[in-house]
């Protein structure tokens, strides 16, 4: 069986659960050895990696806040002297504190943008560093690869959730400034926006059938995404087959972004 990512060293940050969690999985599934980061939730990180390791693959679970520069540090640290380097980050790690913004809080405000923006930006100017670092690998044609996790709210507007989707418009400009900046390095940077994934987070949103089919107006292709639908993704925009994508935002989302409301003249 052909295994794209052979070799390979791979981080992924926010994996305990749901899209983190199938692409850490599905890294694994493609022959990379994963370092599972989680935040408040270690067992399920820790279960995943044993069953990555009694699959025949290497993993291993490690925690740290990723709006936290030392904690940062600390977890490249353990990657590299785990595994000796790393080829592949996927920088998930995200949450939510939605309110009106008449009542959102600048805690609220403060605490989305420091992991979702902050802490990408950390995680990948950590890799960025172990890339320079350690030079080429022949396991791949790329220096390193960052995946930056995004949302399609990056361009959908969502009242409601203006410091979350603020955070992801910000993800997308630092994603192309930074492709831009160190592509010469022949680091790839991308990202992969999601729409409607089935994750416990929106469980709400997908665990009714009133609820689903309200959803499923929002995605013409007429059912939701499965985390692992983002883990094959990640795993090619990882891969050599993808070598010459640099700085894309690649949409998974069923046809959200067509903004379907406006099917038939809207």
């Amino acid at each position: 069986m052909h295994k794209p990512l052979e070799g390979q060293i791979a981080l992924v940050t926010g994996a305990s659960s749901g899209i983190g969690f199938g692409v850490a999985q599905a890294l694994a599934d493609a022959g990379a050895s994963v370092a599972i980061n989680y935040h408040s939730h270690g067992a399920p990180a820790d279960k995943l990696a044993a069953d990555i390791e009694q699959c025949g693959g290497h993993a291993f679970a490690i925690g740290a806040n990723v709006a936290n520069e030392s904690e940062i540090d600390a977890m490249f640290d353990a990657v590299t002297q785990r595994f000796g380097t790393i080829d592949i980050v996927v920088a998930n790690s995200g949450l939510q504190k939605d309110a009106p913004f008449a009542d959102m809080t600048l805690d609220d405000w403060h605490t989305v943008m420091n992991v979702n923006l902050a802490g990408q930006f950390l995680t990948a100017q950590r890799a960025v560093r172990e890339f320079l670092r350690r030079g080429p690998r022949p396991v791949s044609k790329a220096l390193g690869k960052i995946i930056c996790m995004s949302s399609v709210h990056e361009i959908i507007p969502w009242a409601g959730h203006v410091n979350y989707a603020a955070s992801k418009g910000g993800i997308q400009m630092m994603m192309k400034s930074l492709a831009q900046e160190v592509a010469p390095q022949r680091i790839r940077v991308n990202s992969i926006a999601p729409g409607a994934i089935r994750t416990p987070i929106n469980k709400e949103a997908w665990d009714s059938e009133d609820a689903l089919q309200k959803l499923l107006k929002l995605v013409p292709y007429g059912r939701i995404g499965e985390v692992d639908d983002i883990g094959r993704a990640a795993v090619w925009l990882a891969s050599d087959e993808s070598d010459y994508v640099v700085g894309t935002t690649l949409f998974v989302d069923g046809g959200m972004t067509l903004y379907p409301g406006f099917a038939g003249n809207g």
